[in-house]
């Protein structure tokens, strides 16, 4: 009989903090930031505030089920617990594996952008190159890619605070408010708000990673609640500040035409663009990187639950990673980046990550109402982990649905 390897736990509560931290930065600010200011101008900070209104809900939904069932291929395990619907557990599995293909899609056409700044190299080829090479760190090993991950992420912030110092002149003066002056929110605004927060909230995609690492976290009942929740505030405060300052500086036409915004701002302030590109790709291959580890470990996961071919759960002995599934997930990356352009690709992973939302709240509601009738029957849930207001699932889910529902109208409305 041949001999099964498993993840191995080596990850602590700071390197999960800044791993998540990593999984939410990355393409989100350092390429969205000018796609956001096209959508809606001047008023791109409020898509920001509004898409992490959003976020913030699901993320306590997310922390609380982690702590629960802190398990590889984390949704779906929550469908499975919540509704013990085999189908739909393997949906909301598949969903979030596309999730993470299409994501490292994104962030993979986002680096050419930052790259070409350096190389002359076409578009096809750097996509390729990156591919392969966030492939080969991913198999690496998950201790190695953690602490890979956690120095790339203290580089990518100080790069935007880097962004922000070069622009503090403007930001002293307050040269632009949230809109411009004497403008009004009309209808017209408002529309660009909300369109502007849907492709937004790809910035905020990446606390769910965390939770299907779970099994490679030390004590992660208490480490992952705490981590997902810090991670969130962490992006969202550096967010805040990145979108007021590069619309202090450059026109949301000037950012929506950048394929390398960040850079721009910095070069418009009479300081040197390499650097920033720099970072700005090695921030973006880092977000990269994880969401291939994420998609890699839901497949590992499923596998091992019989609910994917078994072979796609193999972990390498001396590597102790899932190598079939990081390379099937590498392929599909490779052509969705070679086929599609970032704007699709982001907005495709938002409207997948919306509605995994929308399940992963309604899980835990249906899961918060089960465990209480067992309480109040004297039962031993056995769940005796973090618990937040029982009302925050709720909210968490019709704002997702709200979201999808703008989103429906405006493309009916084309």
């Amino acid at each position: 009989m041949t001999q099964q390897y498993s993840l191995q736990r080596t990850l602590g509560f700071s390197t999960v903090t800044f791993y998540g931290v990593g999984a939410i930065l990355g393409a989100g600010i350092y390429v969205l930031i000018g796609e956001v200011a096209g959508l809606a101008g001047y008023a791109a900070p409020l898509s920001f505030i509004v898409a992490a209104v959003i976020a913030i809900f699901s993320a306590f939904s997310y922390a609380e089920l982690s702590a629960r069932f802190p398990k590889s291929a984390g949704e779906a395990v929550y469908i499975e617990q919540a509704f013990g619907c085999k189908w739909l557990t393997i949906t909301v599995g598949l969903l979030v594996i596309l999730t993470g293909i299409v994501s490292a899609a994104t962030m993979t056409t986002g680096i050419v952008g930052y790259a070409q700044v350096f190389v002359t190299l076409p578009s096809f080829a750097l996509i390729t190159v990156f591919v392969i090479a966030i492939s080969a760190i991913a198999i690496w090993g998950i201790k190695q890619s953690a602490w890979l991950v956690t120095a790339i992420t203290v580089l990518e912030v100080a790069g935007l605070l880097y962004v922000v110092y070069v622009a503090s002149d403007n930001l002293a003066s307050l040269s632009i408010p949230p809109l411009p002056a004497g403008a009004e929110m009309d209808s017209s605004v408002a529309t660009g708000i909300l369109l502007g927060s849907f492709l937004a909230f790809y910035a905020y995609i990446g606390f769910e990673d965390m939770v299907n690492i779970a099994e490679e976290i030390k004590q992660p009942e208490k480490v992952l609640p705490v981590a997902i929740v810090l991670a969130l505030v962490i992006a969202t405060l550096l967010y805040m500040l990145v979108a007021y300052t590069a619309l202090s500086v450059l026109s949301p036409a000037q950012l929506s035409a950048s394929k390398a915004p960040l850079a721009d701002v910095v070069i418009s302030k009479g300081y040197s663009g390499s650097w920033i590109s720099l970072i700005s790709l090695v921030a973006v291959i880092n977000g990269a990187i994880i969401q291939i580890i994420m998609a890699s470990r839901v497949i590992y996961g499923m596998a091992s639950r019989e609910l994917l071919p078994v072979w796609l759960a193999s972990v390498n002995r001396v590597t102790s990673t899932p190598i079939p599934a990081t390379l099937l997930c590498a392929a599909a990356v490779l052509i969705l980046a070679l086929l599609f352009p970032l704007s699709t690709l982001a907005q495709l992973t938002s409207l997948i990550v919306l509605s995994v939302f929308v399940l992963v709240n309604i899980a835990l509601i249906r899961l918060n109402r089960r465990f209480l009738v067992e309480a109040k029957e004297g039962k031993d849930t056995g769940h005796k982990t973090v618990h937040f207001p029982r009302w925050i699932p709720y909210i968490g889910a019709l704002l997702c649905v709200g979201m999808l529902l703008v989103k429906a109208i405006f493309w009916w409305s084309l």
